[in-house]
């Protein structure tokens, strides 16, 4: 394979790169979670690694052509966006009762780390459970991919790529901000932004069309 084959790769590998970047560095909740948990020190690796694997699954599965299914199929889509809805809601609920009791707040005293199963099924919610995982990745990303043509694949590697530099990033560069959360008083104000996007994002959900 000459120089110009492998120019068109790398092309196509950068811009794969580029297009995820672009839809995962935004405020949501996989990324709000990720940060929380990496103020918090609590399961960081297993949580970016499957946030990272999740993520290429999908990316992978829209380079196969499976976007094209997904999006043909409205009622799966519905089902997932109400269930998504739902789990958000719960999820913006307790975060805002974390706000509200700032004795339960602090890293170091409050009731201890939530367990592994716990914590890496919340992350498979957050992720799965949103349809717009779905349009972003398996429809946006794969219908970009599939536009490269023989570049496909290098296109789906460069945006999972760009997925396992992104929650590593966050996970652990939140550690830089530990200190500043070591006072209750800024986990008050981080749950209720969280719990704030939680429900904003469930309302956008369920309502959204």
């Amino acid at each position: 394979m000459g120089r110009p084959y492998r120019r068109r790769v790398f092309l196509s590998y950068l811009a794969g790169f580029g297009a995820s970047l672009g839809l995962i560095v935004v405020i949501g909740a996989q990324n709000a979670f990720v940060l929380r948990q990496g103020i918090k020190r609590e399961w960081v690796l297993p949580v970016v690694v499957l946030c990272a694997l999740s993520d290429a699954v999908l990316i992978f599965a829209g380079v196969a052509g499976i976007g094209a299914a997904v999006q043909g199929a409205p009622l799966l889509l519905q089902t997932i966006r109400w269930i998504g809805a739902a789990f958000l809601v719960a999820y913006g609920f307790f975060a805002a009762k974390r706000a509200l009791h700032p004795g339960t707040l602090h890293a170091a005293r409050g009731a201890g780390p939530a367990g592994l199963g716990a914590t890496l099924t919340t992350v498979l919610a957050l992720t799965w459970l949103n349809p717009h995982v779905y349009l972003d990745t398996l429809v946006l990303l794969g219908s970009l991919a599939n536009a490269q043509g023989a570049g496909r694949w290098a296109f789906g590697s460069g945006a999972a790529s760009a997925s396992a530099l992104w929650f590593p990033l966050i996970g652990y560069g939140a550690r830089a901000l530990s200190g500043f959360f070591a006072r209750p008083a800024a986990w008050r104000v981080l749950d209720g932004c969280v719990a704030a996007l939680m429900l904003a994002l469930a309302a956008l959900l369920a309502f959204g069309g």
